[in-house]
């Protein structure tokens, strides 16, 4: 077929010559027949192709986290291709421009710029009503350091453990900018394992919080938020931002921007700027990020042991935090009066999976009273999670680095 493609479309000449030039015309299907992608296959590359196509049909099919799933998964598709190096077509070539859009990963400049965005998306009264409830965002961070001292103990390196760990804060883009300044080596690994597990929230969340919160208290209905006033969401990234980067200023590229996204929504008077970083910027690095970190999932690279004991602990690390959440809201329970207990069931929403750990909490509180809606009040934990995950992110870099 080849043959009579060239025949086509090369000059007759070429083949009316001598032996030396039909010689040259099979060295070059043979040249091109070793640069594509048949040619280099490998049984590998069609197991993460597999994957990519599962990540693309949870997220069209299960709706789970597909602004994540799609991107990631048809990223994966692009990184499985098999390819002769030297062309600079693959994400590790240096030069490439699959290469240059992932320096935005390896450099750690990307999540900055999404922590930018979710700070003009998110609405603090919640939290600003009930600051109490920023325990159970805390709380939910366990997960993190057992993760890491639980990595360190099967043999990785503390660089390398802190990095897994954050896995546990089920925040994408504070996994990425940890494993950028730790650990570069498994960053794919872990982005993709951090964000497998927060588009998992759905499936991973109910049984635990089945497990260790009684029907009793699950049926516990809470007081209305309190009205915040519009001076109240103004300060709050301030302060926020004081208090937070004092304690972790490691964390400063993450909290900076996250509090001055929110400060650009809630000061009424930068709507264009805040439409901007909540809209045109964080959809657009959401997709850099998503397919960059699918496509730096070479078999080559991805497929090993490391790999697997990466995606064992996130799970352990996940279900950790949320557990720690549930039982944190118990405790609190015990110190507080009748008519001002909380439903446990918000404490699973301390892991910062914005807003879909709060949604699951809703969706269990309505299962167990179809009049009882928790939402608002799991987003103070949601949003102090993603807050906390970054503090712990700063303290572990600020250990570690």
């Amino acid at each position: 077929m080849l043959l009579i493609l060239l025949a086509l479309f090369l000059p007759l000449s070429v083949f009316g010559q001598g032996g030396d030039d039909s010689g040259s015309v099979l060295n070059s299907l043979s040249t091109f027949w070793s640069n594509t992608g048949f040619a280099n296959f490998e049984f590998k590359y069609l197991v993460m192709i597999a994957v990519g196509v599962i990540f693309i049909l949870l997220g069209i099919i299960k709706n789970w986290e597909p602004l994540l799933l799609v991107p990631i998964g048809f990223g994966i598709l692009i990184g499985n291709i098999p390819f002769t190096p030297g062309y600079q077509v693959g994400i590790y070539e240096t030069g490439s421009v699959m290469n240059i859009l992932y320096s935005g990963v390896i450099q750690g400049w990307y999540p900055p710029l999404i922590f930018l965005g979710i700070g003009a998306m998110t609405d603090f009264s919640s939290l600003i009503s009930n600051p109490k409830l920023m325990l159970l965002g805390a709380a939910a961070q366990m997960g993190i350091f057992l993760t890491f001292m639980g990595a360190y103990a099967i043999g990785f390196t503390p660089q390398q453990a802190g990095a897994i760990g954050i896995i546990g804060g089920a925040d994408g883009p504070t996994a990425i900018f940890l494993a950028s300044k730790l650990a570069p080596e498994l960053i794919g690994a872990i982005a993709v394992a951090a964000y497998s597990y927060m588009a998992l929230v759905p499936l991973i969340q109910p049984p635990v919080m089945k497990l260790l919160i009684p029907k009793k208290e699950r049926l516990i209905k809470m007081k209305p938020p309190r009205a915040v006033s519009k001076t109240e969401k103004i300060a709050f990234p301030i302060i926020g931002l004081l208090l937070t980067t004092f304690i972790s200023p490691s964390a400063l590229p993450l909290l900076g921007m996250l509090f001055f996204g929110n400060l650009l929504k809630e000061s009424g008077v930068t709507e264009r700027l805040a439409e901007t970083a909540r809209f045109a910027l964080i959809n657009t690095i959401t997709i850099l990020l998503g397919v960059t970190v699918g496509a730096s999932t070479q078999a080559d690279r991805f497929l090993t042991a490391d790999s697997l004991k990466i995606f064992a602990l996130g799970a352990f690390s996940f279900v950790i935090a949320t557990a720690a959440g549930l039982i944190f809201a118990r405790i609190m329970n015990l110190f507080l009066k009748d008519g001002n207990k909380i439903n446990p069931l918000i404490g699973a929403a301390g892991v910062s999976a914005v807003p879909d750990s709060a949604r699951v909490v809703q969706e269990q509180g309505l299962h167990a009273d179809k009049t009882n809606h928790l939402l608002m009040h799991a987003m103070a934990p949601n949003v102090a999670g993603v807050i906390g995950s970054a503090v712990a992110a700063g303290i572990l870099l600020s250990m570690l680095a």
